[in-house]
């Protein structure tokens, strides 16, 4: 018998640690499951719902792609990336093309708060689509790990049941638990199957009939920014309490930025100062530069997703001085507290000094 790889004495993985990719699992025509262990047999800390940035050495020079943990914390030994090939991939493309088992690549994470234990609630309904069914996959398991009766109303919508992703799984557990509730809806059949879910695109009255008591339940929302509009859209029309409501996205935010400073504002002519004190760096910059751009125009790496701050894979700690960021909710009250900032849309005030 092999010997275990797990190392329960060591601390929980964290990103200065190289992720082992272990297996690859087809999903769907164009998807496919990652899982990743540490080498050095350290277990994963994570709360479900969260995401990795992963460093991939494409063609041409490496990019930065996030992708959201479809695995539960439940199950520490691993972590599993689904992920789903758009029109354009770059590197979700190598990934699916180039990325075997025994390969090893650089993660930064596991960051976010779109999670089901900053929102606990009695009733869940979770509605997705395509990829973003995967942070509700890492809830739904959570939950049934955690062997109490769920109460989740799942909706997703996909083009057809061959791709739905998670679909047996969810069925498994779904078969042997009343209280997680699976309702699909596709655009178009299989050829030569039948279908007897719903059929068309997600409304207020098919999600009526989906999830009557919608109005009781913690809505966690995921998919394609026009998928999110229309259920927002829904939901507000429907008299639902969008305080009780959260998504999850990595494009760019429809509405404006959270959390704006009002006190100062960077004027491009004043000049600012930015020391990275680990690199022993110290540039000359305008107010109106990022502290990311600073950084990288000084030969600096700091790890980077969305860029307008959403994912907070940018996220490092400010020793000192003062910045003026405008983010997008990729940062929590209780980091800012402890001194960090996220990069991408933090603009100098002054002399500030940076953990890099």
């Amino acid at each position: 018998m092999a010997k275990s790889r797990l190392n329960w004495t060591a601390e929980p993985w964290d990103d200065a640690e190289l992720l082992e990719c272990a297996m690859v699992v087809p999903e769907t025509a164009d998807s496919a499951t990652f899982t990743f262990r540490a080498p050095s047999g350290a277990w994963f800390d994570y709360q479900p719902g969260q995401f990795v940035t992963l460093d991939l050495p494409v063609p041409g020079g490496n990019v930065q792609r996030t992708y959201t943990i479809s695995s539960s914390p439940s199950r520490p030994l691993s972590i599993s990336l689904t992920v789903k090939a758009q029109e354009g991939s770059v590197g979700t493309r190598w990934m699916l093309d180039h990325l075997k088992p025994g390969m090893r690549v650089r993660a930064y994470g596991p960051s976010g708060v779109f999670t089901s234990h900053r929102h606990p609630a009695r009733k869940y309904l979770f509605i997705s689509a395509g990829s973003g069914i995967t942070p509700m996959m890492s809830m739904t398991t959570w939950a049934w790990d955690s062997g109490e009766m769920p109460d989740i109303a799942f909706v997703h919508a996909a083009r057809s049941p061959s791709d739905i992703i998670f679909r047996e799984r969810l069925e498994l557990m779904a078969n042997r638990v009343p209280g997680l509730q699976l309702r699909f809806t596709v655009s178009r059949p299989d050829p030569f199957r039948a279908w007897h879910g719903y059929l068309g695109r997600l409304n207020q009255i098919m999600l009526g009939l989906m999830a009557p008591d919608y109005l009781e339940r913690e809505v966690f929302c995921c998919g394609p920014d026009a998928f999110m509009t229309s259920v927002r859209e829904m939901l507000i029309a429907l008299g639902y309490d969008m305080d009780r409501y959260h998504q999850e996205s990595f494009g760019a935010p429809l509405g404006e930025e959270t959390d704006v400073p009002l006190d100062i504002t960077p004027e491009e002519s004043t000049t600012a100062e930015v020391v990275f004190a680990d690199s022993g760096v110290t540039a000359s910059c305008a107010e109106t530069d990022t502290i990311l751009a600073v950084a990288k125009r000084s030969g600096l790496n700091i790890p980077l997703g969305c860029t307008f701050g959403l994912c907070g894979t940018c996220k490092i700690r400010k020793i000192s001085g003062e910045v003026h960021m405008v983010h997008n909710g990729g940062i929590t009250d209780e980091d800012i507290d402890e001194g960090y900032i996220l990069a991408c849309c933090s603009n100098p005030m002054g002399r500030v000094e940076i953990e890099l």
